[in-house]
């Protein structure tokens, strides 16, 4: 699995690169050439260490969450797109919901007992390469167009955790920004500007002469495991010497759980110092995002020709 975006980036350039020549042969004319503009509703999901089970494999549906979109998408070749992107949308996790008591592994998550949401923000540029070509105008365009796409895309993101029963004074029911705790006693807070590798698929559908629709599945390889603020050990009681939020987040032992919830005292020893808070694979995050879009196309300018 970890090597599905090294190939799929690898594809879509390498076709792009031998559709090009095959274009300029053909003589593929610019008056061909087109943009158009997309809105798009998203669902968002990630693989973490507060999923199921921590692999890329492994999502809660529960967690699903909304976001949009918007992209400007410009027509170079038969085959070949280029298309940039906006986007806003939030990824959770639940260790109350994703854990599993009849799990070796995961039972020990009721200990962490943690909630989390992570509202991001995307930027980013991919290749769009058809698996049906159109040598003609927008206006001759196939009906159903299957795609692929690869690129690169940075992302601002701002995890946050949420406040449950607990007697140092902070308030329940409340999400506090975790960046800036360094939960696991980090020797500085990790930055909140990350970038990933986006690859993917879809099909795009011709709706009348201006408006086509797609359905599109992408996944995000990032190259960072705190999308979750979790990844690595426990930090221990007398490390988180910082604030009451830290020493909460991070699992000291004041913490309190209601008796409603699985409480840490049921595996006595697991946030102590040194104990996995994190997968241990040293794994980073990846996050899904499956979206629907409605593309406008700007009809072309033709410039006539001038006469003398």
């Amino acid at each position: 699995m970890k090597n599905i975006f090294t190939y799929s980036t690898a594809v879509v350039l390498g076709l792009a690169l031998v559709a090009t020549p095959d274009a300029d042969a053909q003589q593929f004319s610019k008056r061909k050439q087109y943009n158009s503009v997309g809105f798009s509703l998203n669902a968002l999901n990630y693989f973490g260490d507060v999923t199921p089970v921590t692999n890329f494999t492994s999502l809660r549906l529960g967690a699903t969450r909304v976001g949009a979109g918007v992209s400007l998408t410009r027509r170079f070749y038969p085959r070949l797109s280029g298309r940039f992107g906006l986007s806003y949308g939030r990824i959770s996790g639940d260790d109350k919901l994703a854990a599993d008591p009849n799990d070796g592994d995961a039972k020990f998550r009721y200990n962490r007992n943690f909630t989390f949401r992570n509202d991001m923000v995307e930027a980013s540029a991919v290749a769009i390469f058809d698996l049906i070509e159109n040598r003609n105008n927008y206006l001759k365009r196939p009906d159903f167009v299957p795609y692929v796409f690869a690129g690169v895309a940075g992302f601002y993101h701002n995890p946050k955790g949420l406040v449950g029963p607990n007697d140092l004074g902070l308030t329940e029911g409340e999400y506090v920004s975790l960046a800036e705790l360094r939960t696991e006693n980090q020797a500085s807070a990790y930055s909140k500007t990350q970038f990933s590798i986006p690859f993917g698929g879809g099909i795009r559908y011709r709706i009348n002469r201006n408006f086509d629709a797609s359905l599109e599945i992408g996944w995000r390889k990032t190259f960072f495991d705190y999308l979750d603020d979790v990844g690595g050990k426990f930090a221990g009681r007398n490390n988180l010497t910082g604030s009451d939020a830290q020493r909460y987040f991070g699992n000291d032992i004041t913490r309190s759980i209601s008796n409603s919830e699985p409480g840490r005292g049921s595996f006595p020893g697991f946030t102590s110092e040194g104990a996995a808070r994190g997968d241990n694979g040293n794994r980073t995050d990846w996050y899904i995002v499956t979206g629907v879009t409605l593309n406008y196309i700007l009809t072309p300018r033709i410039k006539n020709p001038k006469f003398r």
